[in-house]
């Protein structure tokens, strides 16, 4: 049996917002599988999903940089404090990143890392980093970057939040004018705001939605109304559920958030854009960065706050 540590419960209760003492036992049943307590407490019904996102508190910005409508980078930066996220100093620094990131060809974070810099090509993108980091006194850390590029149609962007969040759209079009490029501003405020995982569900892979029926069936299994029930209706719910969950998650199945009827889609919005202008109109992608995700910072005292209840056991 494997040891169950404080972190390990730590991690598990920031992975999915679940109580401590559930963490623990979720790692007491799975043998301190991180991977296989979190679908523990799913089926439980003990995490919906994994929300580490949303307890994040790590600092920084993103920032966009776009070259006409054509193509657009995001970037996203972190620094040890919110004090420095908001100083002058290291929010011009941030947008230098993005200018770098629009115009690099680089395919990962260590090609564009050892580039030369825009600003002084003296030196690399990482030297730049370390002489930044040297003025500001604080560690700071370019995370990740995305460059999108549309070969028939064109990029838009929104930045949330000052920053906290940063989107690109990419839309299929013959036609780009103010109308359509408001409306791909519309749709990049919207996933910003709801968060979708994919553009359609045909983009939403077999795997993913035999897992998450798996973790349906587990929570309807536990439900008392549906106990006795035939297979027959019980398959009904799973199917219906999934359909419910797939509507929340692709951008264009979401109710538009903007529509005046409350009940007009994301698809239906980019079909009256588009016979609104006399063009075929789709979107391609979205690049969605919200800062810290997937981060957290030190938190001694919460630490302590679980070694102190599991010693109490």
């Amino acid at each position: 049996m494997a040891e169950i540590t404080a972190a390990m419960v730590k991690e598990l209760r920031e992975m999915t917002g679940a109580g401590m003492m559930d963490c623990k036992k979720a790692l007491n049943e799975t043998n301190g599988n991180m991977d296989e307590a979190v679908e523990f407490l799913r089926k439980n019904g003990q995490a919906k999903a994994e929300k580490k996102a949303s307890r994040i508190a790590a600092e920084g910005i993103c920032r966009i940089a776009n070259k006409g409508d054509k193509v657009a980078a995001v970037v996203e930066v972190n620094s040890e404090t919110d004090f420095v996220a908001k100083n002058e100093l290291f929010q011009q620094y941030v947008e230098a990143v993005a200018e770098q990131a629009v115009n690099s060809d680089a395919a990962d974070m260590d090609a564009f890392m050892a580039e030369a810099w825009n600003a002084d090509t003296t030196k690399t993108v990482k030297e730049a980093l370390v002489e930044k980091i040297a003025v500001i006194g604080e560690n700071l850390n370019i995370r990740r970057f995305e460059k999108v590029e549309a070969a028939n149609g064109c990029v838009v962007s929104y930045l949330h939040g000052g920053g906290r969040i940063g989107v690109i759209v990419e839309a299929e079009t013959a036609v780009v004018n103010d109308a359509v490029k408001e409306a791909m501003t519309n749709i990049a405020m919207q996933v910003a705001a709801l968060n979708p995982k994919y553009v359609a569900t045909s983009d939403v892979s077999e795997e993913y939605k035999e897992h998450e029926k798996e973790i349906i069936k587990a929570q309807i299994e536990q439900d008392p109304k549906m106990a006795g029930k035939p297979e027959k209706v019980i398959e009904g719910a799973i199917v219906g559920r999934l359909n419910k969950e797939l509507k929340e998650v692709c951008l264009l199945e979401q109710v538009y958030v903007k529509a005046e009827d409350g009940k007009q889609t994301v698809a239906q919005y980019v079909a009256q854009v588009a016979k609104e202008n006399a063009t075929e109109l789709s979107i391609k992608k979205f690049v969605r960065f919200e800062t810290g995700e997937g981060l957290e910072k030190k938190n001694e005292d919460f630490a302590a706050e679980v070694a102190a209840q599991m010693a109490g056991k």
